[in-house]
Order: structure tokens, then C-alpha cells, then sequence
């Protein structure tokens, strides 16, 4: 939990986590659900296709996804109202795709839900409700006095916009490689590109949050 730092006699060993420990965590929790959301569904998209055809491929990734989702609720795991609302645009993808048989409506779709969360991202901001401020709470639990401090509000609103920007970059470099490649090279590089943008974005997340800490002087709870 990200907390107040508190005064330690020399006995009492300091509660900050060392950097290299978040970053460590940090990719221990988001490589899996990139590896699981992105390249995944790329390699099953073109295996199937390869023999089954697009429809089938466009199938089985929605199969894919309900399957894992179920798998999580099975376990106990809590589902974030992200993932939900993920799954059922990747069903109404999939019908369009499968009932136009074209790929490219298929993959186009994501391209506007981009814009939308981008435009649903900024007007957050401009409300004063920055929506980082609710997803952050999911990867690192944060006090309700620490959450209020001026600062972290402002680390809250700038980091909503910088993944707004990262949505529309993400968007148009999408439109780009969709419009300019072949099926088969788009699902190839398609999850480079993006593994590539959200990777800089969460450097700068990390970033802008640990310089935040630092200056606010904050820790990391080990427990």
C-alpha cells in the first residue's frame, strides 16, 4: 500500500521498497496480461486462419477470451468492470466480423473503441474524476489522505491524460498498418507497435509515480 513515510529509529528498518522491487512487481503483474491480451490472440487468429479461415479465426479468439475469462471466475478472482466491458466489445467485434466476413471491419473496430476511451480518459480529467485515480487503486491500494494530497492528484490527472495520448497514438498507428498491410503482417505487427507504445507508457507511469513518492515522501508497504 502506498502510504505516508514514517520516522524509524535505527533499530526499525525502513518500509520503502527499492526501485528495482517495483519495477520487478510491476512487470510481474503486467507481462502476463499483455502476453494474455495481445500475442495470444494474434497467434490464434493466425493459425486458425490459416486453416479454418478468417470466420473460424475470429471465433476461436472469442472463444479464447470467454474461456479465460471463466477460468478467473472459477478461481475466485475478481473480474474488474475493464476486462467485462473488454470481453463483451470483442462479442460484438466478432459478430460484425463474422457477419460481414470482412477482416478489416473486424480489426477496424478497435480503432474507434480507442478514440472512445481516450475521449472518456480526457473528459475525466476536465471533470476532476481522472479515471487513473480508480484504476490505480487495482495495482497499488493507496490511503484515502495520501489519495487527497494535491500532488497525487495531479500525478492522477496527468498520468490520465498521458494514456489518453497513448490510446490515440496507439489508434492511428493501428489505422496505419491496417490500411497499408496485408492481413497476416498486421496481426504480426500489430502487437509490437502496441507492446512498443504501452511499454513507453508504463515507463513513464512508473516514473512520474516514483518521483511523486519521492517527493511526497511516500512508501511502499512490504506487508
Amino acid at each position: 500500500m502506498l502510504q505516508p513515510r514514517v520516522e524509524t529509529t535505527p533499530h526499525e528498518p525502513d518500509t520503502a521498497l527499492p526501485k528495482r522491487v517495483i519495477l520487478r512487481a510491476a512487470a510481474r503483474r503486467g507481462l502476463p496480461g499483455i502476453i494474455e491480451a495481445s500475442l495470444v490472440p494474434a497467434a490464434i487468429f493466425l493459425l486458425t486462419s490459416s486453416f479454418f479461415g478468417a470466420r473460424m479465426a475470429m471465433l476461436a479468439v472469442l472463444f479464447y477470451a470467454g474461456a479465460a475469462f471463466l477460468w478467473r471466475r472459477h478461481r475466485g478472482r475478481t473480474m474488474p468492470t475493464l476486462v467485462v466491458v473488454t470481453l463483451c466489445a470483442l462479442a460484438v467485434r466478432t459478430l460484425v466480423g463474422v457477419a460481414s466476413g470482412s477482416t478489416f471491419a473486424y480489426f477496424v473496430q478497435p480503432i474507434a473503441t480507442m478514440v472512445a476511451i481516450a475521449t472518456v480518459f480526457v473528459l475525466s480529467v476536465v471533470l476532476g474524476r481522472p479515471l487513473v485515480a480508480h484504476i490505480a487503486h487495482d495495482f497499488c491500494p493507496i490511503s484515502p489522505d495520501v489519495a487527497k494530497r494535491p500532488a497525487v492528484i495531479e500525478l492522477f490527472a496527468g498520468l490520465t491524460v498521458l494514456w489518453a495520448v497513448a490510446q490515440l497514438v496507439t489508434a492511428a498507428a493501428t489505422l496505419t498498418l491496417l490500411l497499408s498491410l496485408n492481413t497476416t503482417l498486421f496481426v504480426v505487427l500489430k502487437p509490437v507497435v502496441t507492446l512498443g507504445i504501452s511499454a513507453v507508457a508504463v515507463a513513464v507511469t512508473i516514473w512520474w509515480a516514483l518521483r511523486t513518492a519521492h517527493r511526497e515522501e511516500l512508501v511502499w508497504a512490504t506487508v
